[in-house]
């Protein structure tokens, strides 16, 4: 199991410094949306060169011209490149084919899918390399929790690998590892802890301590 660090709303000195303050204990680094916005794709190229031990994942959340999108992110460095799961069949498949030209993954973000086992079959049947569980903040904020959606995933999910993203902590990581996901995504649990360094630390061990 593998333990991802969102880096949303931060700068680029401030990311550099937090992934080296956690780098002994996060796989992957994740340069977020609004990250992406800010920075663009320097930030992917500058972190995979930062910190070329670790995967870097885009979060694109591609939804038109996948291919061209995906290899946007792709050709400077990223291991892994996200497309929204409500999109079209075809933008999806244009981001596996760039992924499987490059070598590398597609992960699709299930956030505001309605079916979510009618549509784990469909992008399974598509080739999706990842799925990602993601509770938005808004959606966080109503009272909508990750682990139902990662009940309903690990459930159906037959093929790709699973991710799951959503406001998850050190104090609830023990729930959401016993369903095995491959990929824990945390963000401000990490970011924003007072020692980020000892929080990830402490994700990590419980991470394993479920497997």
């Amino acid at each position: 199991m593998k333990l991802q660090l969102a880096l949303d709303d931060l700068t680029m000195e401030e990311a550099f410094d937090l992934v080296e303050k956690v780098r002994d204990s996060i796989d992957i680094i994740e340069i977020g949306t609004p990250f992406v916005y800010q920075e663009g794709m320097r930030a992917v190229e500058q972190m995979k060169m930062r910190f070329p031990d670790k995967e870097i994942l885009a979060d694109m959340k591609i939804m038109d011209a996948g291919y061209y999108e995906a290899e946007e992110a792709l050709r400077v460095g990223a291991d892994y490149v996200t497309v929204l799961g409500v999109t079209d069949n075809l933008t999806i498949k244009g981001c596996i084919e760039a992924a499987e030209h490059y070598g590398k993954e597609i992960v699709v973000d299930m956030i505001c899918v309605q079916d979510l086992p009618g549509r784990i079959r469909e992008l399974e049947e598509l080739g999706a390399h990842g799925l990602a569980v993601h509770v938005g903040t808004d959606q966080q904020a109503a009272g909508r929790k990750p682990i139902d959606d990662l009940r309903v995933m690990a459930e159906h999910c037959r093929h790709a690998k699973i991710s799951v993203a959503g406001g998850i902590h050190a104090d609830s990581v023990a729930e959401y590892a016993a369903l095995k996901p491959e990929v824990l995504i945390v963000g401000s649990g990490i970011a924003h802890a007072e020692d980020p360094a000892a929080e990830a630390k402490r994700i990590k061990d419980s991470m394993k301590g479920s497997m």
